[in-house]
């Protein structure tokens, strides 16, 4: 168990972070999948793939499942209002830095649907699945739509 913490843990960690972003939680789920891969070793297969793939789904995994508990979705109601203004200030930051180096300018060259796409996933953060998901557009039309626009940015950019 020492030997997999030492080695796995700070990357099983930053999966967890990314998928909860908090981390108290973050911390109390790598604990939880380091528990359940203790106790789940034996299900490994080496045949099905490598010990640290299998790992880090059994990590993610419980990041997502505690992304979905009734606890999480209580704390994000009452996320209080420096939080809020944080988000805003960093938006704002965001926003400028963009404009500076003309990235702006760049997606205006897209269509619409491909500058949405690229705008929330590049510039906001957002995940394939997450903007699938809030916007009620199918997954493979925004794998889709981000493909085509990387294909078109390069175009603009001739980048090879």
């Amino acid at each position: 168990m020492d030997y997999l913490y030492h080695h796995y843990s700070g990357a099983l960690y930053s999966v967890v972070l990314r998928v909860v972003r908090n981390e108290d939680i973050a911390q109390e789920v790598l604990h939880d999948a380091f528990l359940k891969i203790w106790d789940k070793i034996d299900t490994y297969d080496i045949v099905k793939g490598r010990l640290f793939t299998w790992m880090l789904n059994l990590t993610r995994n419980l990041a997502i499942d505690k992304t979905r508990s009734k606890e999480m979705s209580k704390g994000r109601k009452t996320d209080d209002i420096d939080l809020l203004v944080n988000r805003v200030d960093r938006q704002e930051s965001l926003e400028q830095k963009v404009e500076l180096i003309g990235l702006t300018e760049v997606l205006s060259r897209l269509s619409g649907d491909q500058k949405f796409v690229i705008e929330l996933l590049y510039l906001k953060g957002y995940t394939q699945a997450e903007l699938a998901e809030e916007f009620n557009i199918p997954l493979g039309t925004i794998k889709n739509r981000t493909r085509l626009a990387l294909i078109e940015l390069r175009k603009i950019l001739k980048v090879s």
